[in-house]
């Protein structure tokens, strides 16, 4: 399979965790709104079910008053009243009904004792009826308690009067009824209120989870892709440093997206074309050194057997053309040693016998080994300042520290001042050397660790340098991942030296 680019890895990266992120936004809100219209349908059942139980104890109050003036006056519009109050009373039931069950004993209890009065006041209104066409008794008769009275009107008062002693409780009860429902109704709404609170809080805990467990899978998508792309990433940076550092001999492989994984192979030829490269460059200073040397030495052989007169003596003027003869092969004779030096310190830089090295205690061992050398020129040297413990080759930093220290014996002026310090930045480890020589020109900072290459300011005479040295320090320290340089200076000249250490 396949695998895809760099590009399209990271597109659908943020594609995935835009999309998990959008979808748990959207769910979220979807749920909130249906939870928002919910309460708002529960709030407007609420006021109608308030509103129903409100309807049904000022309508018992109705009922009652128009009951009980009914039954005094005996009027037909009473009666009318009341029934007008009745209906109202009954859809106001209906309504609790559809949205409340817990008042359905009491309501179903109260339109029973609705129905009782209605019938109790029918029923009183026809005894009064009644009782009013009787034949008055005669009066010497005398009054008797369980006999109607003789007159119309005291005969209705007494039929009244035997009514409202049967719905005086009915009526009581149509009010206490009506104060339970209202009751059981607040209570119901209570418990759907809190019913309600609950699910809002249920719905805000699932939405902060939900968001919490899309924040956690796109960091972990993040951090999987993260590795997925940054990993190949770092993994050629470190190949082109190692390239750039003239190591050679590991292989380079990338793993990741497909562009990557193609570009880790274009490096890789580069590496094996520049191996390619050096190896026959190396194999042509060992060719053309060898090659010279043969013919040098017959030329350096029949060079001194004319300046010992073994074919004869030499005038003045060819003396000096043997001895200008004699100098020019000896300078070949140093050039080809250069060659030859330089080309093996190429081949030992890749060799490193790592191990704990304290770098104060190979500096005065240096300095040591060069104090004769120092003495001569009348230079003074001091050390100053601590470095930490470095994994390192302690003979070629010895070699690197000995052609630093030699140059700036060698450009210092007779009873200068060398300095070395040693300290630490980070995790780097820092070694300067500092004379009063003539110093380095600031366009020949980096040309100086050029192989060969000597500068404007180069000596002459017996202290001449062959220009290798700081080159081979270059490559000891490259070896290292170290880095030297030449730093610009007011007065003579400033290398530093600096190597990794954990």
């Amino acid at each position: 399979m396949p695998r895809p680019s760099f590009r399209v890895t990271l597109l659908l990266v943020f594609l995935i965790v835009a999309g998990t992120l959008t979808t748990v936004a959207m769910s979220g809100w979807f749920g909130v709104e249906a939870l928002a219209r919910t309460i708002q349908d529960e709030n407007q059942a609420a006021l109608s079910l308030s509103a129903a139980a409100g309807r049904i104890g000022e309508r018992s109050v109705d009922l009652e008053r128009a009951a009980r003036q009914h039954l005094i006056l005996g009027d037909e519009a009473l009666l009318q009243r009341f029934d007008s109050a009745l209906d109202d009373a009954y859809t106001a039931l209906a309504t609790l009904d559809s949205g409340d069950l817990s008042v359905a004993t009491p309501a179903h209890a109260w339109r029973e004792t609705a129905t009782r009065i209605r019938g109790a006041l029918t029923q009183a209104g026809r005894n009064a009826d009644e009782t009013a066409l009787r034949p008055a008794a005669p009066a010497a008769a005398g009054p008797d308690p369980l006999i109607a009275p003789a007159s119309g009107a005291d005969q209705r008062s007494w039929a009244q009067a035997e009514a409202g002693s049967t719905l005086d409780a009915d009526l009581a009860r149509l009010s206490a009824l009506a104060a339970e429902i209202d009751t059981k109704l607040r209570a119901h709404l209570a418990t759907r209120n809190a019913a309600l609170i609950g699910a809002l809080e249920a719905e805000r805990t699932r939405v902060i989870t939900r968001i919490a467990v899309a924040l956690v899978l796109a960091a972990m998508l993040a951090a999987a892709s993260a590795w997925w792309l940054l990993r190949p990433l770092g993994r050629i940076e470190q190949a082109i440093a190692t390239i750039g550092e003239s190591q050679l001999s590991q292989p380079i492989h990338i793993s990741g997206p497909a562009d990557l994984r193609q570009l880790g192979e274009r490096l890789d030829w580069l590496r094996l074309r520049l191996a390619e490269l050096e190896a026959n460059r190396n194999r042509v200073l060992r060719h053309v050194s060898h090659e010279l040397k043969t013919p040098l030495a017959s030329l350096r052989e029949g060079i001194s057997l004319l300046s010992e007169g073994v074919l004869g003596e030499l005038d003045s003027h060819q003396r000096e053309v043997a001895g200008i003869l004699e100098h020019s092969a000896q300078v070949l004779q140093s050039r080809i040693e250069q060659l030859l030096k330089y080309n093996a310190s190429q081949f030992d830089s890749r060799r490193l016998e790592l191990r704990d090295t304290a770098l104060l205690p190979l500096l005065r061992e240096v300095v040591t080994e060069h104090r004769l050398l120092a003495d001569s020129r009348e230079a003074s040297i001091h050390i100053s300042g601590d470095a930490p413990i470095v994994r390192a080759d302690a003979d070629k930093l010895r070699i690197a520290f000995a052609n630093l220290l030699a140059n700036a014996i060698a450009f210092s002026p007779t009873g200068g001042r060398i300095e070395l310090l040693a300290g630490s930045d980070g995790d780097r480890v820092l070694i300067d050397f500092l004379d009063e020589g003539p110093g380095i020109a600031p366009d020949e900072l980096e040309r100086v660790f050029e192989p060969f290459y000597q500068g404007r300011h180069n000596l002459t005479g017996p202290g001449q340098g062959n220009g290798i040295g700081l080159a081979i320090v270059r490559e000891f320290i490259a070896a290292h991942r170290g880095k030297v340089r030449a730093l610009p200076n007011a007065y003579g000249a400033h290398f530093r030296i600096e190597l990794p250490h954990a």
